[in-house]
């Protein structure tokens, strides 16, 4: 790869990540400022990027929950790491959290931190609730045992996979819509989000879950298979196609996929408010992981064709023939959710919200994003 394609990519990438165009140019005040926010999984996707954005609006008092391990995996937050204050920590731990909560006394907690592989949940099944529900019943207990349940606004993150089948694709997901997951991940949250609402209306504690539909970025792991697909393209990219296939499980799952920092966005405009309710964060729109692949290989010029059914599907360069994408029974989950798109009304006519990024736009980013590292 030459030197002027790099550079090119470089400037691309730069010009897409440094944009934030869901940033409201709100005027906050400095006793607004002052205020503490404490967020859990800082290191991840979501938490980092919530990070970016508390600091972008002029916030400083700004505290991270991270869990001890032998690799210290803070690649997300290195670019503002002596911005933040960091605790080690972990939800299971409920002395941990109250200890935690105490020193720091927050005026904003946002619960991003979850055991969030949804297949790799069935094989952690108890693991799953201690982190997912049980870590989430410590920070509310926390939160109201420590006398600071009014003066303590509550985040926590809920799933699409709390829907499970229960559409496909005729009609939109919204707050009101049936509930009925199907996987540990997925019903686990669903008792975490019903945990919420409960200490919401026994406590008169302000506490918000939302329901963010899938949302991805160049800071997704790489086990999910937005990330997966769009790395394994960079490789091919970077090394001319001297890489093994793609191996996927099922192409014809289709997802509302939306940009992860638009999403950011939202969940502060619902910090901010008086009331707390619940919301869903989504694009309206559906896509096939197939199409997934098909956008994210025509970043780098080449057109996937597919060819035969099931587990003998294969996505071939259309130029060549060559098989660049196989089906691998052993990344099908235990079962499946065909479909899953929301309804992102009442955040937009409540929080004045709504998605910025096309799906078209969010497989370049990430595209682009991974063949930049790689080239470094």
């Amino acid at each position: 790869m030459s030197n002027n394609s790099i550079e090119t990519i470089q400037n691309s990438v730069s010009n897409l990540l440094l944009s934030d165009n869901s940033v409201n140019n709100l005027i906050l005040s400095d006793n607004e400022l002052n205020k503490t926010w404490l967020l859990t999984g800082i290191t991840g996707q979501d938490g980092s990027y919530i990070a970016d954005y508390l600091l972008e609006k002029g916030y400083y008092n700004i505290h991270g929950i991270i869990r001890r391990s032998s690799t210290f995996n803070t690649s997300n937050i290195d670019h503002i790491f002596n911005k933040l204050t960091l605790h080690y920590g972990d939800l299971t731990d409920a002395l941990n959290i109250n200890n935690i909560i105490s020193k720091v006394k927050p005026n904003y907690i946002v619960n991003l931190a979850a055991m969030s592989h949804v297949k790799v949940s069935h094989d952690l099944e108890n693991y799953t609730f201690q982190v997912n529900t049980l870590g989430v019943l410590n920070i509310l207990s926390s939160v109201k045992s420590l006398g600071l349940e009014k003066t303590c606004k509550i985040y926590n993150a809920s799933t699409s996979e709390m829907y499970g089948n229960s559409t496909d694709g005729s009609n939109i997901l919204n707050e009101d819509s049936p509930m009925v997951p199907v996987s540990i991940y997925g019903i686990a949250k669903k008792a975490a989000q019903e945990t919420c609402n409960m200490y919401r209306d026994a406590y008169n504690m302000f506490i918000v879950s939302s329901v963010l539909f899938n949302h991805e970025s160049p800071r997704r792991g790489k086990t999910f298979v937005t990330r997966k697909i769009s790395c394994h393209v960079a490789n091919y990219y970077v090394n001319e196609g001297n890489v093994k296939p793609l191996q996927l499980g099922n192409l014809n799952a289709r997802r509302d996929w939306g940009y992860a920092k638009d999403y950011v966005d939202g969940i502060y405009k619902m910090m901010i408010r008086e009331i707390p309710d619940n919301y869903v964060l989504a694009t309206g729109e559906t896509h096939e992981i197939r199409e997934y692949v098909e956008l994210a290989f025509k970043e780098i010029n080449i057109i996937i064709e597919w060819q035969g059914k099931g587990v003998n599907e294969v996505g071939v360069n259309k130029e060549t023939g060559d098989i660049l994408v196989q089906v691998n029974p052993k990344y099908f989950r235990d079962i499946d959710i065909e479909c899953l798109i929301g309804d992102a009304s009442k955040a937009k006519r409540l929080l004045n919200w709504e998605p910025k990024t096309s799906f078209k736009e969010l497989v370049h980013i990430m595209v682009q994003s991974d063949i930049l590292d790689l080239s470094k």
